[in-house]
């Protein structure tokens, strides 16, 4: 039989990555309870460095993540490593999260901060390498693998412009469309930079002294690469959440859940931040867009109590 939890906070925030760290960081300066819930697999994990980040760039993802839980707990948020099997409730009623060892910590607001799982096609290879020569974001990953061999794989609509942008970092690009269409418009673009388009399927990855050597083609032709880009479809990672009923969304990236820009999702007393909303935000903006909603949690939850409060005088008053 699981622990119950007899505090009930102001504010569960499922997902401890950037966005849901930083969230419990400004509500626990804001004199919120807080309590971070997470499952322990940040999506960049696989990487050795985040950049762009600034004061902090070049920082392990990791080391990252633990600096945030310390500050946050300095302030009093919890931290809970676990996942959520069952999410329920409602904004009138206060919410319950039922976590993989039965306990349960029950919030009178749910902050979604889960972030998104990066769904690669499935070539042999591609997972292992996921995060070192195998890459999806030039502004990540671009000035680490400058001036190399570089190929990007077609996995959507948007993947010849993309093959535009990681030719900025260097002039020895191969496309792989790998049997999508794409308009002529774009393809014209595309070789106007030197681009080489390779037709057919690829069937793997090369790796030699585990370094990425070459993209292994399906007639058992090989193409030289340092590095290949995967700019990866995602999926909003939702599981255990299906009963609060928030409404998600199909982009050109992917599923994402709706939430308007201060983070109110469908469902009442239910909100969203980072990834999960927009899977191509990074690291700092995941962060920044984690702070600006839990203020707007906390502003709205100020402004709750005064109208409670008021509305308790009138009905004394009136009684």
């Amino acid at each position: 039989m699981g622990t119950t939890h007899d505090q009930v906070y102001d504010v569960a925030i499922i997902g401890g990555g950037s966005a849901g760290l930083s969230a419990a960081l400004i509500l626990a300066r804001a004199r919120r309870s807080a309590v971070v819930i997470d499952a322990g697999a940040p999506r960049n994990a696989p990487a050795a460095a985040a950049h762009g980040l600034l004061g902090q760039e070049g920082v392990n993802p990791l080391e990252l993540l633990e600096r945030g839980r310390q500050e946050a707990a300095s302030y009093g948020a919890r931290n809970l490593q676990g996942d959520v099997h069952r999410a329920s409730g409602s904004a009138e009623d206060g919410f319950t999260l039922v976590l993989n060892d039965d306990s349960t910590i029950r919030a009178g607001q749910l902050l979604i901060a889960t972030g998104v799982r990066d769904d690669l096609p499935s070539i042999p290879g591609l997972a292992e390498r996921w995060g070192r020569d195998i890459v999806h974001c030039p502004y990540c990953h671009g000035w680490e693998i400058r001036d190399q061999r570089i190929g990007l794989l077609a996995t959507g609509p948007m993947s010849a412009m993309q093959a535009l942008l990681f030719h900025q970092w260097s002039e020895q690009m191969t496309f792989f469309p790998n049997g999508l269409e794409f308009p002529a418009d774009q393809l014209e673009k595309v070789r106007a930079l030197g681009i080489t388009i390779v037709p057919g399927q690829l069937h793997g990855v090369d790796v030699v002294d585990d370094r990425l050597t070459a993209a292994v083609m399906d007639d058992g032709g090989q193409v030289g690469l340092d590095a290949l880009a995967v700019p990866a479809l995602t999926t909003a990672r939702l599981d255990g959440l299906d009963e609060l009923g928030v409404d998600v969304a199909e982009n050109a990236a992917g599923v994402a859940i709706v939430a308007d820009p201060a983070g109110h999702t469908s469902v009442p007393g239910v909100w969203a931040a980072g990834n999960v909303v927009n899977p191509g935000m990074q690291v700092s903006e995941s962060a920044a867009n984690g702070a600006r909603v839990a203020m707007t949690i906390n502003t709205e939850m100020v402004f709750a109590r005064a109208d409670r409060t008021i509305a308790d005088s009138s009905n004394t008053v009136g009684a």
